[in-house]
């Protein structure tokens, strides 16, 4: 019996390895390229009329860079999509930020450059193709962290609370002082350092002088304390939980198109998703599939989930990450499936950071509420006491002094 299923599994394997295979449908997730800084610290001597379009846009690097991706992308799904645009074929959603949807039509101007008829202008190699979109303040989908869940609020706190965390804190408590006296920051700690280096290297990429104070060790720590910012986001503490509230929503509907892709048959059904998003949208997705590297995503980094139908009939799933534009994407594995996982098995394995009921699960816990609540009244209790006591002292200095003023009267009366 155990070696007729050790011949079973091993002829299943070789199917999967060596059998004909077929692509059937690419959620494409990539981050916006080259921009100015988010902001400027208070002692920058940089300022917004100092970046051609202001704070946070995208730049001309940036565009090329995204058009670079485009190209790449039409080259590897040559065959699979159709050389010219097809509408039926891909839709493209972005955040909705200037950057995100820049980035998105200089990648679409890359892999769908006008042919023939699509020729609307001799002098132009560019064709509108649309990019989607919804309001900020309804994104759940591709903007993280989403802010509005107590829960994940609850959680961070924890994790500022955790070993790890306090002994970055610790190690690193006098250059970060350091940082906040040369910025004139307010306040300076892990969770916010990260704009500092955002800052810093946006200007050093645009070749503008850095400050004395800059060295390229301060940059190095910079750039370590930015990483660790990175990660407890979404990790290093509850990991399982603060994905559920926050990157496995993206895991949930990437799981949903291709459980759609695999029941579907149609000629004319969407074979491509691309998501136009930022780096912490990458961060949570990859935090909630296990296979975060701990450093942040560059500029255009991509993270593609392709779903194939092997020779036997099976689905299975592979994933590559395209953080260097001068290699080829380098493959990425679900922890506890192989490289090729089967469908079944990467739904399964996920299942633990998908919510069936986001609201509720941001939401927090009665035992939590109720604990604050009496620490709440225990606290209003100490004040009243105070209060009262407070009074009686008033009371009884006030009467005292009245007595001793009667008397002093009195005695110049008679």
């Amino acid at each position: 019996m155990d070696s007729c299923f050790v011949i079973v599994a091993f002829l299943f394997a070789f199917s999967l390895s060596s059998g004909e295979r077929t692509l059937k449908f690419v959620t494409v997730l990539y981050r916006h390229g080259d921009r100015s800084p988010i902001k400027a610290y208070p002692n920058d001597p940089y300022k917004e009329s100092d970046w051609p379009q202001g704070f946070g846009q995208l730049s001309q690097e940036g565009m090329k860079q995204h058009f670079e991706l485009g190209q790449f992308l039409k080259k590897r799904y040559t065959g699979f999509l159709s050389e010219d645009y097809n509408r039926y074929e891909i839709y493209v959603r972005s955040t909705d930020i200037d950057r995100t949807l820049m980035s998105a039509e200089a990648n679409l101007a890359g892999m769908f450059p006008p042919n023939g008829s699509e020729v609307f202008n001799p002098d132009l190699k560019w064709q509108p193709i649309p990019v989607h979109t919804i309001p900020s303040e309804e994104e759940r989908l591709l903007s993280f962290p989403l802010e509005n869940c107590p829960r994940y609020k609850q959680l961070m706190n924890e994790t500022a609370k955790t070993d790890v965390f306090l002994n970055m804190t610790e190690t690193y408590k006098d250059f970060i002082e350091m940082v906040k006296n040369k910025t004139g920051l307010e306040l300076a700690s892990i969770e916010n350092i990260w704009s500092v280096y955002d800052t810093l290297f946006c200007e050093a990429q645009h070749g503008k002088k850095a400050p004395d104070w800059v060295t390229q060790d301060v940059m190095q720590t910079l750039k370590l304390l930015k990483n660790f910012g990175f990660q407890i986001l979404f990790g290093v503490y509850k990991r399982k939980e603060k994905c559920r509230l926050q990157g496995g929503l993206l895991v949930d509907q990437i799981i949903k198109n291709l459980s759609i892709a695999a029941a579907t048959d149609s000629q004319n059904k969407v074979k491509m998703i691309v998501y136009s998003a930022h780096d912490t949208t990458i961060v949570a997705l990859q935090e909630a599939l296990n296979v975060f590297n701990g450093v942040q995503p560059p500029y255009a980094s991509c993270h593609m989930i392709e779903l194939y139908q092997e020779d036997n009939g099976m689905f299975s799933v592979e994933m590559f990450y395209r953080n260097d534009s001068s290699v080829s994407p380098y493959a990425v594995s679900l922890p506890g499936c192989s490289q090729r996982c089967p469908l079944q098995d990467f739904v399964n394995i996920t299942r633990e950071v998908i919510t069936l009921d986001w609201n509720k699960e941001c939401q927090l816990s009665k035992a939590s509420t109720d604990s604050e609540v009496i620490i709440g009244l225990a606290v209003c209790g100490v004040l009243l006491l105070l209060l009262v006591v407070l009074l009686l002292l008033v009371l009884c200095r006030h009467k005292e002094p009245m007595t001793s003023y009667s008397h002093i009267i009195n005695e110049s009366d008679s």
